[in-house]
């Protein structure tokens, strides 16, 4: 009797662990079927070459015009930025927290820069909007200093606890022996870092950065606050951009149900959604080679 109850114990338990997991498949599958149903009747107003390499968003014109060039030219180069400035500084501590820092300082500066990532949004983008739009106006003497240096700036900050992370995950499955092997021959702190550590972790910090890049790109609030919210092409670092992301969120609430804008917001929608993918497709692929490379697993 004991063992029967087991056995229906540990039945309910598989299928049910079963069933949550297809469950996140489902709701993905959901997701995808939304973004393409809602999103390509947009195509019947507008062909799907003018609308990504079209040059101006006027949905609300007459006729209306759905170019997206100036929404993912924004969202690249907003990306660009928060990376250059994320990178150096992510990899630095995690470097700093793996090869350098004690005990008493790892306790320390860890849960500070992980404190980084549980801080809202929406505070980032109120502070950038505050503190860093006016120091930039008035040190530049700016129109505005809601641009597009503003916005990868807060978004390079908001990006630094995932690289950080996730590098040092990397650099703390690099096996000791690696680091023994090189002192053994005769190689320095420095040259056993760059020259052993650093290319063993390399596709796991390759992780690091394609996942923060995905952070970066799929942010909505912040980027709506500090950007500046123009639908351009920008010139400047210090030009105001609309990122894809912020047009949604700014125009889905205007946007009549069943109208070529609503399916327009979609379709953007539905690209974001597919260069988010195709980066986490890298980040997994990159991972998976990464631990094979070590033997950490399949």
């Amino acid at each position: 009797m004991t063992a029967m109850r087991s056995k229906i114990s540990e039945k309910v338990f598989k299928y049910g662990f079963m069933g949550m997991a297809f469950s996140s498949l489902l709701f993905l599958l959901g997701i995808i079927i939304i973004l393409f149903s809602e999103g390509i009747p947009v195509f019947s107003a507008v062909s799907l070459t003018g609308f990504i390499s079209g040059t101006s968003w006027y949905p609300t014109s007459e006729p209306p015009e759905f170019g997206i060039l100036p929404l993912i030219t924004g969202t690249l180069w907003v990306m660009l930025g928060a990376m250059l400035i994320c990178i150096p500084i992510g990899l630095g501590s995690a470097l700093y927290l793996h090869e350098i820092a004690g005990r008493r300082q790892k306790a320390i500066l860890k849960p500070l820069i992980e404190l980084l990532a549980s801080i809202p949004s929406i505070v980032y983008g109120f502070f950038g909007m505050i503190v860093v739009a006016p120091y930039l106006q008035r040190t530049f003497d700016l129109s505005t200093g809601l641009c597009l240096f503003t916005a990868s700036l807060i978004l390079g900050i908001m990006a630094v606890p995932t690289v950080s992370s996730l590098a040092e995950d990397a650099l703390n499955y690099v096996p000791k022996s690696f680091r023994e092997a090189a002192y053994a021959v005769g190689a320095n702190r420095w040259q056993t870092l760059t020259q052993i550590i650093l290319p063993a972790a390399g596709s796991g910090i390759s992780t690091a950065i394609i996942l923060g890049m995905s952070r970066v790109v799929g942010e909505t609030m912040t980027v709506l606050m500090v950007a500046g919210g123009a639908a351009m092409i920008p010139k400047s670092i210090f030009d105001p951009v609309r990122p894809m992301t912020s047009t949604i969120a700014a125009e889905m609430g205007e946007a009549a149900i069943g109208s070529a804008h609503y399916h327009a917001l979609f379709a953007i929608g539905l690209i974001l959604f597919l260069i988010t993918f195709v980066f986490n497709i890298i980040a997994e692929i990159v991972s998976r080679r990464y631990r094979l490379k070590l033997g950490l697993g399949r």
